[in-house]
């Protein structure tokens, strides 16, 4: 036989959706895939009904219909204070991640590079191999998770096409700041290098830090693919629908690939979400309340556990360090946490470039009652019984060391 794709060979299987399968196998609360356990604002439910009865149920233009386009450049107009035209500017596409091959694909000839700052979210190299193009990654330090300007520096001597930029940042929820993305955007100047972002988690953003959209940046505008979702704004996480905005020869180019990678997003969905577009400040600010609360009760509960951990500025992602536990793969320690603890998490090492493997993602996105359970769990585990989950290969046997600890405890309470 023929032999495959070699491309596809240079990558694994996403690894955030691999954890989900595990967490469900084993009955975990899954906080490795990054979606919420509550429902979207009742206006969208409430049109999302009527639409049913309603439609449409056809197709809808390609681009995206006419009636979203105008949303989303209203509202993104309202976010950055620059016009956009919605039949010129904006194409519409299946979630984020179409939003991000599509601008690969558009910006990217085989051969070229592509600078991505590790960690980063998994699907960015994936893209750049896709698109036939090289990743160069530039390291985020830790604990603040900072790049060295003499490190990327480094990176655009190699004249890369395109930068990607994940702001806030996915895993470790750093925000940047105005003086490090004006960093960023002398550099695409001086080496003529595009920008796609990735702000999907622009309304997530805890005080004092503030988010500063990249393409309203003084010249950013004409190399700057604004790549977003609807999917964490508004809980629609398996809606799939997102979207890019940059300049017409840019959207031209962008609704080209669209056309025959996805046709077009589901035209009854597209409709329902129009209401959430059209909400006040007030919406957003009830938005960013309710995580800075999950944020504060989670990484609270972390630190009651003496589980040691990063302090995101934006997002919703937390980056937990297991070295204590003494775990040389990072993944069997989230196999076990999700096997014997009843906890989904992501291994840090599908994220770095770097060999990292003492790190993993937990995410807050949850109901308190969640929440709460899964930190239930894991003190149940490490504090009530004093077990370490990596010396039990299954989950039997774990259950029987359980039941001998309480054993224990209830003797121990009878003297």
């Amino acid at each position: 036989m023929p032999q495959l794709s070699r491309r596809v060979q240079l990558f694994t299987d996403s690894v955030i959706r691999r954890m989900t399968r595990i967490s469900e196998q084993y009955d975990a609360i899954n906080l490795s895939q990054g979606y919420p356990d509550f429902d979207p604002p009742r206006p969208l439910l409430d049109r999302l009904a009527q639409v049913a009865y309603e439609g449409p149920h056809q197709y809808s233009v390609t681009y995206g219909a006419q009636n979203l386009r105008e949303a989303l450049a209203d509202k993104h107009s309202r976010a950055t204070g620059c016009t956009v035209d919605p039949n010129a500017q904006v194409l519409v596409t299946c979630g984020g991640t179409e939003a991000m091959m599509s601008a690969m694909m558009t910006v990217c000839n085989p051969g070229d590079k592509v600078i991505v700052f590790s960690p980063f979210y998994e699907n960015y190299g994936a893209d750049a191999i896709l698109s036939g193009a090289e990743p160069i990654y530039v390291p985020l330090h830790p604990p603040a998770f900072t790049f060295d300007v003499d490190e990327l520096e480094s990176a655009f001597h190699q004249h890369p096409k395109a930068l990607v930029l994940c702001n806030p940042s996915n895993p470790c929820g750093r925000v940047f700041t105005r003086e490090e993305l004006l960093t960023i955007a002398e550099m695409a100047t001086r080496y003529d290098t595009y920008v796609i972002t990735d702000e999907v988690y622009e309304h997530i953003v805890y005080a004092p830090h503030r988010h500063t959209y990249f393409a309203t940046l003084p010249g950013m505008w004409n190399r700057t693919l604004s790549c977003s979702s609807l999917s964490k704004t508004y809980s629609i996480t398996g809606w799939r629908l997102g979207y890019i905005i940059a300049p017409e020869e840019i959207i031209d180019r962008a609704k080209k690939v669209h056309d025959f990678l996805t046709v077009g997003c589901a035209a009854p969905l597209q409709e329902a979400v129009i209401p959430g577009l059209e909400f006040g400040q007030d919406y957003y600010d009830d938005l960013l309340a309710k995580y800075t609360h999950k944020k504060d009760l989670f990484l609270k509960g972390l630190d009651d556990l003496h589980i040691s951990h990063n302090d995101p500025e934006g997002a919703y992602y937390v980056l937990l360090d297991i070295r204590e536990y003494g775990y040389e793969s990072d993944l069997q320690f989230c196999k076990n946490l999700a096997r014997e603890v009843g906890v989904g998490a992501v291994p840090g090492s599908s994220f770095f470039r770097e060999p990292v493997n003492h790190l993993i993602r937990l995410h807050f996105a949850k109901n308190d009652d969640t929440l709460n359970e899964a930190l239930n769990r894991l003190e149940k585990i490490q504090k009530q019984t004093g077990l370490d989950v990596r010396v039990f290969e299954d989950a039997l046997t774990f259950k029987i060391a359980l039941m001998v600890a309480d054993h224990m405890k209830f003797i121990e309470n009878r003297k």
